[in-house]
């Protein structure tokens, strides 16, 4: 098997893959970027040729846009996408173009999330981890986990 260039995070939740999920596909605004940044638009059509469209902007107000496409969806365990295209299938340019790889899988009583990065070659995977992958992405998990814990109290009370 080739060299999948993959950089990864992964954490367990306190929550099950169906909370996680919907932590993930409706709450995103509330954990995608790592604080003090902030996402004010998170834009998913879940199916496959479907916009996954993302505005992050940073405490000054600079804001980075990424256009992407969905690849793949099975409901609640798992989402692909990649902004190497954006929806319509239209090309995009751009050294940094990696498929992004979310999976939510039961583990124990909450929820094993890991988000993959896999990138076309070792110098665009190298760069990627460079500009603080672990950190930053890391950063996102725990906040997708502060949500879905979040939610699943909600969840137990109600």
């Amino acid at each position: 098997m080739a060299d999948l260039f993959e950089l990864s995070v992964s954490r367990v939740f306190k929550a099950s893959p169906e909370t996680v999920w919907r932590a993930f596909t409706r709450h995103g605004t509330e954990w995608f970027t790592p604080r003090p940044w902030t996402t004010p638009q998170v834009d998913y059509d879940l199916r496959p040729g479907g916009r996954a469209d993302i505005v992050m902007q940073s405490p000054e107000g600079e804001r980075h846009e990424y256009r992407g496409v969905v690849l793949e969806v099975i409901p609640e365990r798992r989402i692909v996408t990649t902004g190497a295209m954006t929806e319509g299938w239209i090309p995009q340019p751009g050294e940094m173009n990696f498929v992004r790889i979310d999976t939510f899988e039961p583990e124990g009583d909450g929820t094993r999330y890991t988000a993959r990065a896999r990138h076309w070659d070792d110098k665009a995977m190298q760069t990627h981890a460079e500009m603080g992958f672990e950190p930053g992405w890391g950063a996102a998990a725990d906040q997708l986990g502060e949500v879905a814990e979040r939610l699943a109290a909600q969840e137990a009370t109600s």
